[in-house]
């Protein structure tokens, strides 16, 4: 299909945290240094171009923030990595050698990307506590899921990823009694539970309040250098609190990559996006 962009792309299901079904078709390999490679992705639908010839790379460990006005092409990005939309052309790479744009997004999840989406999902009629052994048992199959007992490596993964998240007093709680920023916390802490090697995070903070926001950016940049983490957000003070290297997108493509303090100072972002 040519990268004019008349045919829309093929969106091939919908995703969730978790619910894998097939077995990784390799390791990972990022022994070069970089675990994300996207190069001259085009997107469109119905002739109107989402990604415009999209290129940029991830660092392994690195927690790289997206940010850009909207329509800018975040969401479909992330949809591409995924696997939910498939691109008209371009290159999409998870390390070295696993060409996401020809992998099933079950197939993607298991190689280890994780996503979250910025309304939580966590199941709310569950407790926290069962809401992550959901999730680190969920790559065994339903009913082993639904039957087995958690090991006690099982169990000690749990506790460590409470602490991590910081809701060891409400283990016991049932999720819809958190608040929203809990919530977030939970469904990342359900994501760590399947060892992402990639952590793709749809802002994050959206909803939260002040001091959810500090602890969320306390969090995430515990987790930098575990894991790479890509985060898609609108609050600057957020991103400008945990990001060492932001990329702006405008119109499906990278108009500037950089620090923080250098991007402020871009007129062509200022223009665009952060206004004057």
């Amino acid at each position: 299909m040519s990268a004019g962009g008349k045919s829309p792309a093929v969106d091939v299901g919908g995703s969730s945290t978790f619910g894998h079904l097939m077995p990784p078709s390799g390791e990972l390999d990022a022994s070069h240094g970089v675990v994300l490679y996207l190069e001259d992705v085009t997107v469109s639908f119905d002739g109107f171009r989402a990604l415009n010839k999209l290129s940029f790379s991830v660092d392994v460990g690195e927690l790289r923030c997206i940010i850009g006005p909207n329509g800018a092409g975040k969401t479909t990005m992330m949809d591409v990595i995924t696997g939910k939309t498939r691109p008209q052309s371009g290159k999409v790479f998870f390390g070295q050698t696993m060409d996401l744009t020809k992998m099933r997004e079950p197939e993607i999840s298991q190689t280890g990307i994780g996503r979250k989406f910025q309304k939580p999902t966590v199941f709310e009629q569950h407790s926290v506590f069962d809401n992550l052994e959901l999730a680190i048992k969920a790559d065994r199959g339903i009913w082993h899921s639904l039957f087995a007992k958690l090991s006690g490596e099982q169990m000690d993964r749990i506790d460590e990823i409470l602490e991590t998240v910081q809701l060891q007093e409400m283990a016991d709680l049932r999720a819809g009694l958190l608040s929203h920023g809990q919530k977030q916390w939970l469904e990342i802490g359900m994501l760590l539970a399947q060892e992402p090697k990639l952590l793709l995070l749809d802002e994050p903070v959206a909803g939260m309040t002040d001091h959810e926001t500090v602890r969320t950016a306390e969090l995430l940049k515990t987790l930098e250098g575990k894991h790479s983490i890509v985060v898609v957000e609108h609050d600057m003070d957020f991103v400008g609190s945990i990001a060492r290297k932001v990329t702006v997108l405008h119109e499906g493509s990278v108009l500037a990559e950089g620090t923080m303090d250098k991007i402020q100072k871009d007129e062509k972002v200022i223009e665009v996006y952060l206004g004057r």
